[in-house]
């Protein structure tokens, strides 16, 4: 957390808070209200998220015999698929939406213009009145040094594939000074990570043999090129520019990789999944080529990038989707079984969708890399260390290691500014609160701030900084509650999060009935897909300079540090 230039440093402090002006404001109720320590107050309870929402939530995650026996009938495992989906994604009003980051009232830019982002809620001017600085607010999410609250369920490979996997459709504007309201996203799930937003970076990119992207081999394993020499970009990737770049050393410089997203290079985390997946292009196209040697490297290259876009998004439902759900039933891929419903409309990513996917706090302070612990910060523009340690090994020592749990309290203090930064966005494009958007997504609005979480703490700190429950913005809110037992995230963001990305997964072009099959994929590729269900599948196919056979796994062990 950086200092605020009003209020000097409040990590970890506890008082009153100053509103925009500077004065403290007085508690505030209204007639419906209660806040902490008031009589008649009620705790959370069930029936705060509506006995409805819970009497699913129990459903879904209790029964595990029963689930089980019911998706091994392949005709009642497609319904059960389908009528849960559709259950999920129609919690929340269809696309297209009648408004974007554009305009506070429908337009037929609003409607077609998808440089701004979409948005579920109109906006709502003069919230400032009920909430402190941005700053103080982000003080919501610090947490002691040392003292990291570890999830019972995740491990980092969780939040480093979350990071990777949505950074190719959650992207703002990488230039300062940046616009809240507009995004870079293409928004279909493309892969844009490894391949680049547009031809020209994916020009600089591919080696125009066989279907390949360029590499190299380090220490037996496979990496992308180095994009710089003494410090200078090489002229074959003269359109790859990182970001802050210019802070880099000319050293950090000749470390980083040539790869197609400007973040590649970032958290080490990133680089792995790129690496990986670079890996396994090359992999594929080399399959690809065998069994087709009449094909030219075009339809090599285009094919190989099919078969790995659909691979993705099954792993992103099959493993991430159901590990974030923690449902006994398991959602799949299954283009064929969906139908043509109301909600399969045109990708279009919201502002909330945006906020709601920054879980700073599933980082560990500290990060075990190559079997030693490393500060986070130490993480940062560490693409050496992937040759140097393994690929396989980094994956495996983030897989054993617990992820932070998501929550107030428990972001590492480095890590406070992105805190800052979402909590104002939020702002800047003026978001309803909260408690609108429990409405809107079908929840009881909350009238305590002990409705929201059980820590103590937690409820204190909101109550200094918000004068009312209604007056929570949402990043604060979506982070603030205590999930159902056994989910990682909490009520409204899990709701959020399902509709999103089932309803921007599932409407890709790949998985149209009349593009998912041989023709587009080969027989041999559909195999591919179809056997691919986890990261761990893509790993242990492309480690050859390890022999070792790791624990692969955003779920878990008991034996996870």
């Amino acid at each position: 957390m950086t200092k605020s230039t009003e209020e000097g440093s409040l990590v970890g402090q506890v008082r009153r808070s100053p509103g925009p002006t500077g004065e403290v404001p007085p508690a505030r109720t209204a007639p419906s209200q209660t806040v902490v320590g008031q009589p008649g107050a009620r705790v959370r309870t069930p029936g705060n998220d509506g006995w409805r929402n819970h009497a699913e939530q129990y459903f879904l995650s209790h029964g595990d015999a029963l689930w089980k026996a019911a998706q091994a009938v392949p005709p009642l495992n497609r319904f059960l698929n389908r009528t849960i989906v559709n259950l999920a994604v129609t919690k929340l009003p269809a696309r297209p939406r009648p408004l974007s980051t554009i305009a506070p009232y429908t337009s037929w830019p609003a409607l077609v213009d998808r440089t701004y982002t979409g948005r579920h809620l109109p906006p709502v001017e003069d919230q400032e009145s009920g909430r402190a600085s941005v700053e103080r607010t982000a003080s919501l999410f610090t947490r002691e040094p040392g003292r990291t609250k570890l999830c019972s369920r995740s491990t980092v490979l969780l939040p480093y594939f979350a990071q990777w996997f949505t950074d190719g459709f959650l992207r703002g504007e990488s230039e300062e000074p940046r616009d809240p309201r507009r995004n870079t996203s293409t928004y279909d799930m493309d892969v844009n990570q490894l391949y680049g937003l547009n031809p020209d970076v994916l020009a600089q990119l591919r080696a125009f043999e066989g279907g390949r992207l360029k590499s190299q081999q380090i220490n037996g394993g496979e990496f992308p090129p180095h994009l710089c020499r003494n410090g200078k970009i090489e002229p074959e990737f003269s359109r790859l520019t990182p970001v802050r770049f210019d802070t880099l050393s000319n050293e950090q410089k000749d470390g980083l990789f040539a790869c197609g997203s400007d973040r590649a290079n970032g958290q080490i985390g990133f680089t792995m999944m790129t690496v990986l997946f670079l890996r396994e292009h090359n992999r594929i196209a080399g399959e690809l080529a065998e069994r087709q040697p009449r094909w030219d490297d075009e339809r090599l290259f285009q094919t190989t990038r099919l078969i790995l876009t659909a691979m993705l998004i099954k792993i992103a439902i099959e493993e991430y989707v159901n590990h974030i759900a923690n449902f006994r039933f398991r959602f799949r891929m299954d283009p064929h079984g969906l139908g043509n419903p109301a909600w399969h409309r045109q990708a279009w990513i919201s502002i909330e969708f945006n906020l709601m996917y920054r879980w700073h706090s599933l980082i560990p302070s500290t990060l075990q890399v190559g079997g030693q612990e490393m500060p986070m910060g130490q993480t940062i523009h560490r693409s050496p260390l992937l040759p140097e340690v393994g690929l396989g090994r980094l994956i495996a020592d983030a897989s054993e290691q617990r992820a932070g749990r998501l929550g107030l309290l428990n972001t590492d203090a480095g890590l406070g500014m992105l805190e800052a930064q979402s909590i104002a966005v939020g702002r800047e494009v003026q978001l309803a609160s909260y408690n609108d958007y429990r409405a809107y997504s079908q929840f009881p609005r909350i009238t305590d701030f002990r409705q929201i979480t059980a820590d103590p703490a937690a409820q204190q700190l909101l109550s200094e900084v918000y004068r009312t429950p209604d007056d929570i913005d949402l990043f604060v809110g979506l982070m603030a509650e205590d999930p159902a037992p056994g989910a990682i995230l909490g009520p409204l963001l899990q709701r959020m999060e399902s509709t999103e990305a089932f309803s921007q997964m599932v409407v890709n072009p790949l998985l149209s009935p009349r593009v998912f099959h041989e023709g587009t994929f080969t027989a041999w590729g559909m195999r591919l897909i179809h056997t691919t269900g986890t990261l761990s599948d893509v790993v242990h196919r492309n480690i050859p300079e390890e022999s070792e056979q790791f624990f692969i796994g955003m779920a878990a062990r008991q034996t996870a540090r």
